[in-house]
């Protein structure tokens, strides 16, 4: 098992990375107020991973309160955050109950806000069980839902108490699941981590065969970079802004479709490129650095290609972006492959270029 720390003070938590994590109970009950839990995850995981979770805890002297909710982004709204609440007001949970997140990146963003807000606030724990939500969503403690107008709109920041990531889970998700969560994973090598990127270009193949000590240590090597961000600005006041880079666009994509038609990392993949060409028109990236990440993306199975939504539409979902500031479209591009950047006075002409080029 390999342990990330993220050194929030009193508000620190391990990663814990490894292989058969979930049939380990004593990982969590030392993280538990009392021995009581309520695992929240969906109707694809459960069938899946719940019933052997849940005795292991029961085994180990926990109670256990079950909550399914509908897999999708489509179902990560009010709606299906109120099936949670309903679900822990029946079974009478108290302030003391620990929520337990065992799912993707939807699960875990629900299940933290509903953490964040039930009795106004109760300990959590995450569990991802897709390769997108163990390097990036489950850490930070970044919760939300969607909004018709805007993803990620409506949450709160508010961290776990630990991170558990088995990597057996992975062998259960889809190979587009799988190929989405790359997206995240090549993100800290643009952004931060150049050696990483290389490193990614020579094991795309092992990661992409499922490959168990590819995985882990890609999901390893992207906690790191995303805990050392989040350490350094956990409220996204500047540095934390980075680890966005590709999302405004690819957001507008997740948007404007309808949530779920495209994958969270593919509209990042198609994002980032968007990003990159962008940052190539303002003179900091080269034509070999956009084609490199273009390739890189598309080695990894992700779309090239951005949604035909128009120009215009494209232009007005942006300005719904949480990284709109005073009115102005703050975007995160590459300063050069390995170092991202936050630009708030990108010429709009060029932001459509981009926009026309890559789609």
């Amino acid at each position: 098992m390999r342990t990330v720390q993220v050194a929030l003070a009193e508000r620190a938590y391990p990663i814990h990375i490894g292989t058969g994590l979930l049939s380990q109970a004593s990982l969590l009950t030392p993280f538990l107020k009392r021995p009581r839990v309520a695992i929240v995850t969906n109707d694809v995981v459960a069938p899946l991973l719940l019933n052997s979770f849940a005795e292991s805890l029961r085994a180990a002297g926990v109670a256990v309160t079950e909550i399914i909710l509908p897999d999708g982004e489509a179902h990560k709204d009010w709606l299906t955050l109120n099936m949670i609440f309903d679900g822990l007001l029946t079974a009478h949970c108290d302030r003391s109950t620990t929520l337990v997140a065992l799912g993707g990146g939807v699960i875990g963003d629900m299940t933290g806000f509903a953490a964040a807000s039930y009795q106004r606030g109760v300990p959590f724990i995450q569990i991802p069980t897709t390769l997108l939500s163990q390097v990036d969503s489950s850490v930070g403690g970044k919760t939300a839902i969607n909004h018709p107008l805007g993803k990620n709109m409506i949450g709160a920041f508010y961290q776990p108490r630990l991170v558990l990531a088995d990597i057996d889970s992975l062998k259960t998700l889809p190979e587009r699941e799988l190929k989405a969560g790359l997206a995240e994973v090549i993100k800290y090598g643009l952004i931060r981590d150049p050696e990483f990127l290389v490193w990614l270009e020579a094991h795309m193949e092992a990661l992409l065969a499922y490959d168990a000590e590819a995985l882990a240590y890609a999901v390893e090597r992207s906690c790191i970079n995303k805990a050392e961000v989040v350490v350094a600005d956990e409220t996204e006041q500047g540095e934390r802004a980075t680890l966005n880079l590709g999302h405004t666009f690819g957001h507008a994509i997740e948007t404007g479709l309808g949530y779920g038609v495209w994958l969270h990392g593919e509209a990042v993949a198609t994002g980032t490129i968007m990003a990159a060409e962008l940052s190539a028109r303002l003179g900091m990236l080269t034509a070999a650095d956009v084609a490199r990440v273009r390739r890189i993306f598309e080695r990894a199975g992700l779309p090239v290609v951005g949604a035909k939504l128009g120009v215009e539409r494209y232009l007005e979902l942006m300005q719904h972006d949480k990284k709109v500031a005073d009115g102005k479209l703050r975007l995160i591009l590459l300063q050069a492959l390995g170092k991202a950047i936050i630009h708030d006075s990108a010429p709009q002409k060029d932001i459509i270029a981009a926009i026309e080029t890559c789609c």
